[in-house]
């Protein structure tokens, strides 16, 4: 199994604790992971808000490329509705060169209100700029030449420099939610990556769907999904389920918080359906709810549970790839570099052994 670490900085859940100490604990945290046996670094891109500021995870990665040469770099996700399309394909090419063909490109279309707001954009075009943009820049890094004729994007031929080295076949993954998002990737041929927020026997359906798509769209099988999600990994069992409740619990409540899900605005936001369904969820159930729901996806609890998790979680939407964050919702740094660290002795090299998943009939 490919096993990466996720990097969420965040200070969402602390006090007094500045953006630069965040930053220098999770970059301790990453160079933890890459001299640890993990496959790859990601990092999320967020703004303006203490639910989660990387504002730029390309310029993150490269920097990362320099310090830990021996591990690959991903982006889980670029915003494209935040982005010029010819400045993402350029970035890339600049990474994956300096790398030499270690960057993973993931993509995504974004959810917070707040965020758009920010940047003066419009949730109704996401959809649209999202499908246009990414399929651009995955013709773009695979030709060598950017251009297009959208509705958003009016792009003149022209040709990328740096010009793409390494072939990204099998390194673009996109951000797959919702059904909109599952055919979008499907159409791409990118990897969709997934989130622990709710049981998987209920993502067991649409994932089936996405395999449905790419046979359909590329008449081969889809590659093996990535599925991020937020660990507390300890040697007591009942003091992680209380540290899983208290900082899974308090991520959840920051979900809550950045996306918005207990107002109404999903009703009326074109695309974003799926996410209206969640926030009827999130209300019925209240947070109380919906931190039970993440704490039956999510993994906690001791090297032995986990693995007996992930097990099991293969047996229902079989095979996928691990990215996994260990520090989110306010956990102590000192706890999530012991549970990082527990994890690279007793779970990763385990998860290195496993072959393909015999999966349940959910899962076929």
């Amino acid at each position: 199994m490919d096993v990466g670490m996720m990097m969420i900085f965040s200070s969402y859940g602390w006090d007094n604790i500045g953006d630069d100490q965040v930053w220098n604990e999770d970059i301790a945290l990453a160079r933890i992971a890459a001299d640890s046996g993990f496959d790859v670094l990601w990092s999320a891109e967020h703004h303006f808000f203490d639910y989660s500021f990387c504002p730029d995870n390309i310029h993150l990665m490269t920097y990362l490329a320099g310090i830990c040469p021996n591990i690959d770099l991903g982006t889980a996700a670029v915003i494209l509705p935040w982005h010029d399309p010819v400045r993402v394909a350029e970035n890339a090419a600049v990474l994956d060169m300096l790398s030499g063909g270690r960057l993973r490109l993931g993509m995504g279309r974004g959810l917070a209100r707040r965020e758009f707001h920010a940047f003066r954009g419009n949730m109704d075009e996401s959809r649209g700029r999202f499908d246009e943009a990414a399929a651009m820049i995955v013709s773009g890094l695979k030709s060598g030449f950017m251009e297009g004729d959208g509705t958003y994007y009016k792009q003149p031929r022209v040709e990328i420099r740096p010009r793409p080295k390494h072939s990204f076949d099998g390194r673009i993954y996109a951000v797959a939610s919702s059904e909109d998002s599952v055919d979008s990737a499907a159409k791409l041929g990118a990897r969709m990556v997934m989130f622990a927020d709710r049981p998987w026997e209920m993502r067991a359906p649409v994932i089936n769907r996405g395999r449905e798509l790419h046979r359909k769209y590329h008449g081969t099988e889809m590659p093996s999904l990535m599925m991020t999600e937020f660990c507390v990994c300890g040697t007591s069992l009942s003091q992680t389920e209380a540290w899983a409740r208290q900082y899974q619990g308090k991520f959840v409540e920051s979900n809550f918080h950045h996306y918005e899900f207990l107002g109404e605005h999903f009703k009326t936001v074109k695309g974003y359906d799926a996410y209206q369904q969640k926030a009827e969820i999130a209300r019925k159930g209240g947070l109380e709810g919906a931190v039970t729901g993440f704490m039956q996806a999510a993994s906690w609890g001791t090297p032995d549970k986990i693995l007996r998790g992930l097990e099991a979680r293969r047996q229902i939407v079989g095979d996928f790839e691990l990215n996994v964050s260990f520090r989110f919702g306010g956990t102590p740094f000192d706890i999530s570099k012991q549970g990082l660290e527990l994890f690279a002795k007793e779970v990763l090299p385990v998860l290195k052994t496993w072959g393909p998943a015999k999966v349940s009939k959910a899962a076929e």
